[in-house]
């Protein structure tokens, strides 16, 4: 029988027809048939059919793997590297960001490598690393973040509550220029400030909010309105645009313990509030000290959750923190939220609304008023890429007075 004879009356017989004349053969073979077919029939089932394929079609079927399994696959089949978007995907779904103009497979599988270590180093408590800055001599209130290191601090260690400009070396304080801002009647509780605009802010137990000139340290404007103490002040440009802003627009926040006023900042200072932003009418739910404002979004934290104010439309996102009760918040992103609690520092990731990871925090001064805590470096929180995640994460002060630092580790 001809090859071609033979394929076209293979092509008319069922599949059951098929394995009974394979195993007919196999009966009538001798050695040396049987000994061609345990040398040729291992290659023949692992033939790659991926290369027969469309690239789309490959993509398909690979996306199905977990990356760690591909990872095993890649060993048999060089081709499988090639596949780009397989591995842009799964450094995307670990909560990296990925730049579609690379378009080198080995760069990107280096990536996924890179990010299973960080992400692995964050599920084993393993990604961070302590250290201190020590130099006031009283109660640190306020913490505000610059370069790398804490920048402006507010303290009871002169004889008025003030906020004094400050620079940190490695480990000591070392004062290049202290400028007093005397004006609030009561404790400072939070700082913030603006170099183009030539102004900073500061939030008081005296209910008011403060504009002070950064050159002379005088007095340009005071904010009222607050009926409790201001406990978090925030001076962000806006990025979207509303029926009450525009791109552009610096804005300041003020918020206490019910709700958080906006305002309009220029360089001619007098405002007044925008709009007031409350979670709940009979002020039943409190806000914790912890506000956070990128451009785009509003976001405060309570003893039940997260609350997320898109800024364009003021629409409200509630997310809840089920695991653990009474997180306050530090820092909001596209793809992680960082939070603490008097124990523990925690990652959670926004996709899925869990906590991946946490870190122990040591007995800093507990006070739940005041902006004694903050964020170091919070771009990572839009998505890790190998390089944001170095320097600070986060500050407290200490009983001792010093401020007690929480350091990303370097990649292992």
């Amino acid at each position: 029988m001809e090859r071609k004879d033979k394929e076209t009356w293979l092509d008319n017989i069922s599949d059951l027809h098929r394995n009974e004349t394979l195993d007919h053969l196999i009966s009538l073979s001798g050695a040396v048939q049987l000994r061609h077919l345990s040398n040729n029939l291992e290659t023949l089932l692992k033939w790659d059919f991926l290369k027969l394929l469309p690239l789309e079609l490959s993509f398909y079927l690979l996306k199905w793997l977990h990356p760690r399994t591909l990872l095993t696959c890649c060993l048999i089949s060089k081709q499988w590297n090639k596949v780009i978007n397989v591995w842009q995907t799964a450094c995307r779904n670990l909560g990296w960001q990925t730049d579609d103009s690379v378009q080198d497979a080995w760069h990107w599988k280096k990536v996924y490598l890179t990010a299973i270590l960080r992400m692995k180093q964050l599920e084993d408590h393993e990604a961070f690393e302590t250290s201190s800055l020590i130099g006031h001599s009283a109660r640190v209130y306020a913490l505000s973040y610059k370069d790398g290191l804490p920048y402006t601090t507010g303290s009871d260690d002169l004889s008025t509550h003030t906020c004094a400009a400050v620079k940190f070396d490695e480990q000591k304080l070392v004062t290049a220029r202290t400028q007093h801002f005397r004006g609030h009647t009561r404790a400072v509780f939070s700082v913030d400030n603006n170099d183009e605009l030539g102004i900073l802010v500061s939030g008081s137990a005296d209910f008011t909010v403060k504009v002070w000139a950064l050159s002379s340290g005088t007095s340009l404007n005071t904010l009222t309105g607050h009926l409790k103490w201001v406990t978090k002040v925030v001076l962000q440009r806006c990025k979207v645009k509303s029926l009450l802003h525009s791109p552009g627009d610096y804005i300041l926040l003020s918020a206490h313990k019910h709700e958080i006023k906006i305002w309009p900042i220029g360089r001619e200072i007098n405002c007044k509030c925008l709009k007031t932003l409350s979670v709940s009418e009979d002020r039943s739910i409190r806000l914790q000290p912890r506000l956070h404002f990128d451009g785009k979004y509003i976001v405060c934290s309570s003893a039940i959750g997260l609350y997320q104010w898109d800024f364009a439309s003021y629409i409200l996102r509630v997310i809840k923190t089920p695991e653990v009760a009474n997180l306050a918040l530090l820092g909001f992103g596209d793809v992680f939220a960082l939070l603490f609690d008097n124990c523990y520092l925690y990652i959670m990731d926004l996709r899925t609304e869990s906590l991946i990871s946490c870190w122990p925090l040591p007995e800093y001064r507990k006070s739940k008023r005041g902006s004694s805590f903050l964020a170091g470096k919070v771009s990572w929180l839009n998505g890790l890429d190998g390089h944001n995640d170095t320097g600070l994460v986060f500050a407290t002060s200490m009983p001792d007075h010093s401020i007690h630092l929480v350091l990303w580790k370097e990649h292992g």
